[in-house]
């Protein structure tokens, strides 16, 4: 039988709207997973340079302020190369206009709590992204 890390899964949850915030955070840390919530890019990478080491950055791509997602997950990996990304939108056609970083995965708005917990899980325990 295999254990797993001995402290739980962190997870850099970045939302700025609320109500998907406070459901998804509770979510994820009902399932175990230490939680850090951010509203936008800035608040995200205070987070990092204040020496949270996420296992995995699940961040909307749509951000007030003047970076989005996709810039806000260059930056985490240039701090983290090595950092899963999980991208979320409720733009289907979010992925087209935007860059992303190798390995990182996409879900569409509305998404299940449950699946994204599950999917977080398989993304922290892949190997480590190109």
């Amino acid at each position: 039988m295999t254990t797993k890390q001995s402290c739980p899964a962190k997870v850099l949850l970045v939302e700025d709207e609320e109500l998907i915030s406070e459901m998804i955070g509770e979510a994820l840390a009902d399932s175990g997973f230490q939680v850090r919530v951010a509203a936008d890019a800035n608040e995200a990478l205070e987070h990092l340079a204040e020496g949270f080491e996420p296992d995995v950055l699940f961040t909307d791509i749509n951000l007030p302020g003047d970076m989005d997602g996709s810039l806000l997950a260059f930056a985490a990996r240039k701090m983290r190369p090595n950092l899963p990304v999980v991208y979320a939108s409720a733009a289907w056609d979010a992925l087209t206009n935007i860059r992303t970083v190798p390995g990182s995965v996409f879900v569409p708005k509305p998404y299940s709590p449950r699946n994204i917990c599950s999917l977080l899980t398989r993304m922290i325990s892949a190997p480590a992204a190109a």
